[in-house]
């Protein structure tokens, strides 16, 4: 993927006045700048700093009144410059490579959805889009995005519920006034790659722009053939300006994907290390697929320089369905015809279906006043949103013929096995299963709807001291109608959570301070949508009376930390101090619970230093690096075993560096490198597994360090020539496990893409 060449002003504050490309004043488009023509900057930054590519000078979200070195928080902000040099195009691989951020498993191998880890915390339901919760749990794409940015800590003045290590709001493509351009990008690669996206703003009168993204892409997993991705997206987004008060905007979204999934490796307890060597075992009928569909809505009305309104609507809806095929190391049986004893694979099925439907609004109040020299300003605002998911299970019927005989759990069986007495891949290893499947009914319909109301204000006391105060309350209904194991249950509770954020600045320069900043979060019974009755991953724990009564998670947040610009404001330094604790945490109901209060009996705390650099270091040397060293702890359990125990799927340490430099007008290049420490299996919010006999956590994933490079060559000012290579040294890593280790996914091997881009 190349570069659009334009270059955006710094981001204009709502209720300015523009200038056109013809000189004509008019009001500046919602959430967007105006872009002029340069040779050397390569893409649109609606939210950057001017000279830069690396470094946003604000977040997106319109209730942010500080911009990035003035937020008395760590928020980590992804350019779009950044994210198009890195190669990554998946939600996923973006923010998996940022420190603090690592990513999680499913129960018994879902697959709905990526699954973030911030600061030791899931935060799958945790993403924003244009500061709107986006619930679907989908594969999530950049084709049509701005920027991402990973808020750290508890958000819940912003997000609401949920966010107990942060959240992410990904920046959606915005229609641009005064300016139009045609931009193509085609791709093609190892491992059957190609990527073709289309990006072309279109002003149609002096106050209305039209911009359209679309995207088609497919991909085998790399070394993992017979795995695949495919991607259709479409973004088409409507902005008008009727005159200097109104500003109104629209988009349509739309995403395709379909995979054939692959569910890595295992782990080998006897060896303690996942099998490096493992076929690829997916079976012909396997497939992952996820359709979204979103409409957006919104407006801003500027009432005068220090007072406006902004609103904005949303519906969507997602359609999400897996059958992915698991493999295990396993002896057949002695009973076994073949190879008695004999070492194996055996494979066995995942599978599930769930349909989402929600629609959300939002409406804030903005005003700025002076009040005895102290300068405020406030925004109050509501938010509603109604999300109702289906989850279901596939009628399934396996039509292949077992070939071998293996013992597990419910003693030995028939099985299916991709190796031979020998050891050798058998040739029809990928048709052994011949699945046939069918849509079931659904087995947990859930719906929450939440009312919200927020008041925060920003107040500039001198040019020394500012202040920031937030505090939010949400009121949510509850129902989940649960069928497990042939049994219905009705789940239909409500609640009011109450959660707050003070953060205090001290500027020691005009160009460097200091901050303390405190906040809070909840997470309610039952919150993930994708679980139903399932405690252990975010699912409902207890009985419809013990969930009633049960208490919200709570979690709090202590942080200090300083900001420091340099070199023209062009480079952003930060460094922060934290602790998140949280409590109350649900615990999954045994017999051996005998009342309510065993329901909230968790606790856990994450402690830790996280760095962060972004920007340009001369005109030449862009940077952006971030660093975390972490320690998680659980200090609180029903099982007291766990006391003393790290989090799961967490590492300790982790570190993003990415370097670009441009020596002249023609050529670019750099390269980045992603660290992550050591991590364990085992659930969310959870004590890893650990071995108490032997003194050693249960399931490992081994650290990795993985570099990837990239090169660009501006051939003219209308043609750009581009070349990423991920994963250099085709290190063999893998980035997440299951709890009992029977699968570890598998991070991507060596590629090798190369781009063309044709600006028209």
């Amino acid at each position: 993927m190349m570069a659009l060449s334009l270059s955006a002003q710094a981001q204009t504050q709502p209720g300015e006045t523009c200038t056109d490309a013809n000189g004509k004043s008019q009001p500046c488009p919602l959430a967007s700048s105006v872009a002029e023509a340069s040779k050397e900057i390569e893409v649109v930054e609606v939210f950057g700093v001017s000279g830069t590519r690396y470094l946003a000078e604000r977040s997106g979200d319109q209730r942010r009144a500080a911009d990035l070195a003035g937020t008395p928080a760590t928020l980590n902000i992804l350019t779009q410059s950044q994210i198009l040099d890195s190669g990554k195009t998946d939600l996923k691989e973006i923010l998996s490579s940022q420190a603090g951020v690592t990513l999680g498993t499913g129960e018994n191998g879902n697959a709905f959805g990526d699954r973030y880890i911030i600061r030791g915390h899931e935060a799958r339901s945790d993403v924003f889009v244009d500061g709107l919760r986006d619930p679907g749990m989908t594969t999530r794409e950049s084709f049509a995005t701005e920027q991402v940015e990973i808020a750290k800590g508890p958000s819940a003045t912003f997000a609401g519920r949920g966010t107990s290590g942060g959240a992410v709001n990904s920046i959606t493509k915005g229609a641009l006034l005064g300016e139009s351009f045609n931009i193509l990008d085609a791709g093609v690669g190892t491992d059957d790659h190609y990527r073709l996206t289309f990006d072309s703003n279109l002003n149609l009168t002096a106050d209305t722009a039209l911009r359209l993204n679309l995207l088609t892409g497919s991909e085998t997993v790399p070394d993992r053939d017979r795995a695949e991705r495919d991607r259709q997206g479409a973004l088409l987004a409507i902005n008008h300006a009727p005159g200097e008060r109104w500003r109104l905007a629209a988009d349509v979204y739309y995403l395709d994907a379909e995979d054939v999934p692959d569910l890595g490796s295992y782990f080998d307890r006897d060896a303690r290390e996942p099998v490096e060597d493992i076929p690829v075992y997916a079976q012909a009928e396997d497939f992952l697929n996820s359709e979204a569909l979103s409409l957006t809505l919104r407006g801003e009305y500027t009432f005068n320089e220090d007072t406006r309104i902004y609103a904005a609507v949303r519906a969507g809806d997602t359609e999400n369905g897996y059958l992915a095929t698991g493999a295990r190391g396993t002896t057949r049986d002695l009973s076994d015809p073949e190879a008695p004893g004999a070492d194996t694979i055996s494979l066995s099925t995942h599978q599930g279906w769930q349909d989402v439907e929600y629609s959300a609004a939002q409406f804030n109040l903005i005003h700025s006043i002076d009040t005895g020299g102290i300068g405020q300003r406030w925004v109050f605002g509501v938010d509603y949103i109604d999300e109702q998911v289906d989850n279901g299970v596939y009628d399934i019927d396996t039509l292949g013929t077992p070939n071998c005989r293996v013992s597990g759990r419910r003693g030995v069986s028939d099985g299916y096995c991709v190796l031979d007495g020998n050891g050798a891949l058998y040739n029809n290893a990928n048709t052994l299963l011949q699945r046939s499947y069918q849509r079931g009914e659904s087995d947990a319909a859930m719906d929450i709807q939440t009312i919200s109301a927020y008041a925060m204000n920003t107040l500039t006391f001198n040019e020394h001291w500012e202040l920031f105060l937030g505090l939010r309350q949400d009121w949510f209904d509850y129902s989940n109608a649960v069928t497990s194991r042939g049994e219905a249950s009705t789940y239909d509770y409500s609640d009011t959570l109450t959660n707050g954020h003070v953060g205090l600045v001290y500027n020691i320069t005009e160009y460097g301070n200091v901050y303390a900043t405190y906040s809070t979060a909840s997470n309610i019974n039952g919150g993930e949508s994708d679980l139903g009755a399932n405690c252990g991953y975010g699912g409902l724990c207890g009985s419809p009376d013990q969930v009633a009564q049960s208490d919200p998670e709570h979690v709090e947040n202590m942080e200090l930390g300083t900001k420091w610009q340099f070199f023209d404001e062009k480079l952003l330094a930060t460094a922060a101090l934290f602790q998140i604790t949280k409590s109350d945490v649900h615990e999954s109901v045994g017999d051996a619970y005998s009342n309510l209060g065993t329901l909230n009996t968790g606790k856990n705390e994450v402690r830790g230093v996280e760095f962060s650099l972004s920007g340009s270091v001369t005109e030449a040397l862009s940077v952006q690096l971030s660093a975390a060293l972490m320690d998680s702890e659980v200090t609180g359990s029903f099982e007291p075993a766990n006391v003393g125990l790290a989090l799961s799927n967490f590492a300790d340490d982790s570190l993003f560096l990415q370097l670009r430099y441009q020596p002249n007008d023609s050529v670019a290049f750099g390269a980045s490198y992603t660290y992550k420490s050591e991590m364990y299996g085992g659930q969310p919010d959870s004590a890893a597994g650990y071995d108490a006999e032997n003194g050693q956590y249960s399931i490992v994933v081994p650290s990795y360090g993985v570099v990837d490079l990239f090169a660009n060559w501006f051939v003219t000012d209308d043609l750009n020539l581009r070349l990423n290579v991920g994963n250099v040294t085709d290190e063999a890593y893998w980035t997440a496990a299951y709890r009992s280790g029977s699968f570890m996914y598998i991070g991507d091997a060596r590629t090798v893409r190369a781009s063309v881009v044709y600006e028209f």
